[in-house]
């Protein structure tokens, strides 16, 4: 069996591990700023909005404090019991802020239904200044997160925290516009529902990710025939079987197979031919067994 050195394929993804790790601890302490500022306020002015919005920013706090944990912890080297290092506990954190985004979206959905048979006091002026303040906070943490989330599935999660704040205090705001020139305090529950429909939505693409990565589903991108038919393609390959193709964490997908190969003076041949046809799948840590006869079905 052949396999191409771990370290020259994954010591280009500390730099972005590490940058991710940089904006993140920028984002988590305006954050906490956002959220001690709307609990003051709330105290002050006995807004429960206020309070409500407060409590949400501290889970999103919390999910940001676990999402720098997780980008820290990645970067720690391999050892002989971890070969990989610790570069999944990015996955764990992102499944645990998906799971938590979806429990915020449920969570504002009951109180708008609450809210929609009792509508409360709102103190709308308030509301819509700190609303203000806190919409700009968060698109400010959500544009720091925006580069690169799409190459970290914690990072992304992060984000989406982010964005769901910016949407609550879009919502809030508008809310409080509304309330301000109609008096009609039900349009806060009403918006609140069309926000949490949208959190749920990223939330559920997001744990949907994270469970396929850790069952070491094929990458949806990636199509596991064409795989199969590329390599099969190489000359001097006989036949390709036992094929897996998975994602061992953001950005990093390797493949694994056996190739039956009559020739073993064309092994080397065969090795880098494939490692070539793997790269343009994005593949980037390729472990190919070479033999004369199956010996795996």
């Amino acid at each position: 069996m052949t396999t191409l050195p771990l370290e020259a394929q994954c010591t280009h993804r500390a730099p972005l591990r590490a940058e991710s790790a940089q904006r993140m601890t920028v984002v988590l302490a305006l954050s906490a700023l956002v959220m001690i500022a709307e609990a003051v306020g709330a105290y002050l002015s006995g807004s429960l909005a206020l309070l409500a919005d407060a409590g949400h920013m501290l889970v999103d706090v919390g999910a940001l404090a676990l999402a720098l944990l997780a980008a820290r912890i990645a970067q720690r080297p391999a050892t002989p019991e971890r070969s990989f290092g610790l570069v999944r506990f990015e996955i764990l954190a992102a499944l645990i802020n998906g799971a938590v985004l979806i429990a915020v979206a449920v969570g504002i959905g009951i109180e708008a239904y609450r809210r929609f048979h009792s509508p409360g006091t709102i103190r709308a002026g308030l509301l819509v200044g700190i609303a203000s303040v806190g919409l700009v906070a968060n698109l400010g943490g959500a544009a720091i997160l925006h580069r690169g989330h799409g190459h970290s599935l914690n990072q992304r999660g992060a984000y989406l925290h982010l964005v769901s704040d910016a949407l609550g205090s879009l919502g809030a705001l508008a809310a409080g516009v509304v309330i301000l020139a109609t008096r009609w305090t039900l349009a806060d529950p009403l918006i609140s529902v069309g926000i949490a429909l949208l959190i749920l939505g990223g939330a559920w693409r997001l744990v949907k990710e994270c469970v396929d990565i850790l069952l070491e589903a094929t990458p949806a991108h990636i199509s596991l025939p064409a795989v199969h038919d590329r390599i099969a393609a190489v000359p001097g390959v006989e036949s390709v079987h036992d094929l897996h193709v998975w994602t061992v964490t953001s950005g990093v997908v390797a493949m694994s197979g056996h190739l039956v190969v009559k020739d073993p003076t064309a092994n080397q041949r065969v090795l880098e031919d494939v490692q070539q046809r793997m790269e343009g799948f994005g593949i980037a840590h390729v472990t190919v067994q070479l033999e004369r006869d199956p010996t795996c079905e």
